[in-house]
């Protein structure tokens, strides 16, 4: 008797990822990324200027977008936004790297030890429901207004999205996974570097990403308490001055590093987690 024999869908020989019609939608997709940036970009100047121009709002309260234009190329071309964004660029990556590393490793331990997350949680949440404005005069006081006290400032502002993340990613493995591990007699290194790395990273990237924005906000906000350069410095020298225009290219060079950061991130994550398309 002749029997017929069925395929699974898991076990078909193409997969869906590889049909035109999938691979057309996409594409379609990309591409439809690709233009709503710069579509909403203009958008976003016309409504400007449009604002400014029906207001008639004086350049001190409202510039229009050609004069933030223009300051912005008078800023890049004598030297000065390049002076003040480097500054705040090692706050911020400084910071974001002495944030992500203390708050992966505590996370780590914290997530393998349920006692100690008893023991130190309380303090940790404690420690958070202190506004980083309130503590980044006192790390001024300490550590000068200097660049230490900033990157200091974005440590704990990332710190805490970062470590919540480890612990919940790092519990997120499957426990028949482990006990798999176990009984290939997989040693802790292993186990860690083979298993609970790649569990874990999808919710650690999801951590960097919050970071990365919030230490952006860390870094203006040490700047404003007390520093000499930054962009931070920029925006708080400009109001002083009331130098609108001033004040408007130095919120685009922040918007602009913030967004550059968010990308690098989700391209590592596209890059790390290819194995998951």
């Amino acid at each position: 008797m002749q029997q017929t024999i069925k395929i699974a869908p898991s076990q078909q020989v193409h997969p869906l990822e590889r049909r035109p019609g999938v691979q057309k939608s996409r594409w379609q997709k990309n591409r439809l990324e690709l233009i709503a940036l710069p579509v909403g970009i203009v958008l976003l100047i016309s409504l400007w200027a449009l604002i400014v121009k029906v207001g008639n709002y004086p350049t001190f309260i409202l510039p229009d977008p050609l004069s933030v234009w223009n300051k912005l190329v008078e800023i890049t071309v004598d030297g000065t936004l390049w002076h003040h964004t480097q500054t705040t660029l090692v706050e911020i990556v400084g910071g974001l790297a002495l944030g992500l590393s203390t708050a992966t490793i505590l996370g780590y331990f914290l997530a393998k030890s349920p006692l100690l997350e008893r023991l130190t949680g309380p303090y940790i949440v404690a420690s958070q429901s202190i506004p980083a404005v309130a503590i980044a005069p006192l790390l001024v006081i300490w550590f000068g207004s200097g660049k230490i006290s900033k990157i200091l400032i974005c440590a704990l502002v990332v710190f805490f999205p970062i470590l919540v993340n480890t612990i919940v990613g790092i519990r997120s493995v499957d426990k028949g996974l482990k006990t798999l591990m176990r009984s290939l007699r997989a040693n802790r290194w292993q186990t860690f570097i083979m298993l609970e790395v790649p569990a874990a990273m999808p919710v650690l990237l999801g951590g960097l990403k919050i970071g990365v924005t919030l230490s952006v906000i860390g870094a203006v906000v040490g700047e404003f308490v007390g520093a000499d350069r930054g962009l931070g410095y920029l925006i708080s020298l400009s109001k002083g001055l009331f130098n609108t225009p001033l004040m408007f290219a130095a919120l685009i060079a922040l918007a602009a590093i913030s967004l550059s950061l968010y990308l690098i991130v989700t391209g590592l994550e596209r890059w790390l987690l290819a194995w998951r398309q």
